[in-house]
């Protein structure tokens, strides 16, 4: 038996003439709701939420912004004005891997230790950095 594998299940099925499901409700919904305004409200209340409501359902209904929904970027936009933004950095354990503990030792193996290391260690290489920048500045 052969199956026939779908090919394009991204693309959204048009249903009312050329336009999809989504497209039909943002258009029927925005345009609808100005024609109310126009025919109910004064000309300046329609000019003033009218004309813009009608544009948002047009925006939404055919303009992509980088190849997705224009809804998904008003939700970008919502998510990043209503969201915090201060992002700090707080180290939460000294643990390198959690199977391991470290082992104590004394200070004679401690001094060897150091000793052994290469002079590429990165806290040395931070150390210069910063009293290079301190001497530039004076």
């Amino acid at each position: 038996m052969r199956f026939e594998v779908p090919q394009f299940i991204e693309i959204e099925d048009k249903i009312f003439g050329p336009f999809t499901w989504r497209q039909f409700v943002y258009l029927g919904g925005g345009i609808g709701l100005a024609v109310i305004i126009f025919f109910y409200l004064p000309l300046i209340v329609f000019i003033l939420f009218g004309i813009p409501l009608a544009l948002l359902a047009g925006a939404l209904s055919f303009y992509p912004v980088n190849n997705r929904p224009f809804s998904f970027f008003l939700e970008a936009i919502f998510n990043y004005l209503s969201g915090q933004r201060l992002y700090l950095w707080r180290q939460k354990s000294n643990i390198v891997h959690r199977g391991s503990r470290p082992t104590k030792t004394s200070a004679s193996s401690r001094e060897r230790n150091r000793s052994l290391r290469p002079k590429s260690d990165i806290a040395s290489l931070a150390r210069k950095l910063e009293l290079q920048a301190l001497q530039k500045i004076e």
